[in-house]
């Protein structure tokens, strides 16, 4: 296992990318560190650097410019065999002629160790992923998830691996089988305390599997936390709206003389500090679903539509003025809700003043 760091890493697909043109660039400027044996996820859009990002760290791809470490070995130019990793794909990588057995044992035979140890470790793994009973099958006759459980196998199988990393592994894993992967993949991490490192768009993927999450757009890291770091303190508009559904209100305001915010006509309290000096910047409220609720007074809302989605419901509302802008609410089952007009308030621990797209500190 290893401690990995990433210095001002940029990558470009172009021979003479331009510094002056982000286009250019398939990732700009990162600087990361994951501590050793901790459970990472990559969550973003489709072409926001992912994967490129993790084709850096194992090295089928050499990074632009920047470093990229080990521990403190510096492995920007070595080659994926010398880098002691293992790599899990988006689609099965299995050999088809060859047992469930044979396939979990190839990477350990490869590297010469002895056959009863070789025998313990892939009946371990095998039991983990609840392939014991398909051991001495051969892997044509398996489905696509059994065959994706085969490939995170071969990728767990290795204990002297620096790390694991996973691209999107449950992709074509049947849909009511994801969640139970998902909990095994947890509960592997937390039963091995492997470095991992897991790339996915899904932020179910992502929350439920991950002690830290870096939210990745254009090529950038908007934000690294913890799950609840990114739901309840979003740094920006995009962490905001990309996780939690539905995604966080954002509603223009504007800042007055004595620094407090203000929306339609109302004072809001918020957790930003220092609004004063974000005056004559693009302004905007963000406050989730979650944190706002129907009060006696506060905001003038229209009721529009009403969603039942099991334990609690989705309240879209309209704001009473020229904005008329979309505010939802979740409310528990049981709670009233307004038949048409009524007015909304938000918590002020939850509220934050964005700037240009990044929260105010």
């Amino acid at each position: 296992m290893a401690r990995i760091r990433l210095e001002a890493l940029c990558h470009s697909y172009l021979p003479r990318p331009r510094d002056d043109e982000a286009a250019d660039w398939a990732l700009r400027g990162l600087d990361l560190e994951w501590a050793d044996g901790g459970a990472f996820a990559l969550l973003g859009p489709s072409g926001c650097g992912k994967t490129t990002l993790l084709n850096l760290v194992s090295g089928l791809l050499q990074p632009t410019r920047g470093r990229i470490l080990f521990g403190d070995r510096d492995v920007t130019a070595l080659a994926p065999g010398e880098r002691n990793i293992a790599q899990v794909f988006q689609f099965p990588v299995v050999y088809d002629t060859m047992t469930v057995f044979d396939n979990l044992a190839f990477p350990l035979r490869n590297r010469g160790l002895p056959e009863p140890e070789v025998r313990q470790r892939v009946a371990e793994i095998a039991a983990m992923l609840d392939l014991t009973p398909q051991l001495g099958q051969r892997a044509a006759g398996l489905t696509a998830d059994g065959k994706q459980k085969i490939s995170l196998g071969r990728g767990l199988v290795r204990a002297d691996v620096a790390a694991i990393l996973f691209d999107e592994p449950l992709t074509v894993i049947d849909p009511h089988l994801k969640w139970r992967l998902r909990s095994k993949l947890k509960e592997l991490h937390q039963r091995l305390g492997r470095t991992m490192i897991y790339v996915t768009h899904d932020q179910t993927e992502a929350l439920t599997f991950a002690d830290q999450v870096v939210v990745m757009e254009g090529g950038q890291v908007v934000q690294a936390g913890t799950p609840v770091e990114l739901f309840e303190r979003p740094a920006h508009t995009f962490v905001g709206h990309f996780i939690g559904s539905p995604g966080m209100n954002l509603l223009p305001c504007e800042v007055d003389d004595a620094g407090v915010a203000r929306y339609a006509g109302v004072a809001v309290a918020t957790a930003s500090q220092g609004l004063a000096s974000a005056r004559g910047r693009r302004l905007e409220l963000g406050v989730r679903p979650e944190f706002v609720r129907f009060a006696a007074e506060g905001i003038a809302v229209d009721v529009t539509r009403v969603s039942d989605v099991g334990r609690h419901r989705i309240v879209d509302t309209r704001v009473r003025g020229d904005g008329a802008e979309l505010v939802k609410l979740l409310v528990a089952e049981g709670e009233p809700i307004p038949e048409r007009e009524g007015h909304v308030v938000f918590d002020p621990a939850y509220t934050r003043v964005y700037a240009d797209g990044w929260a105010v500190k």
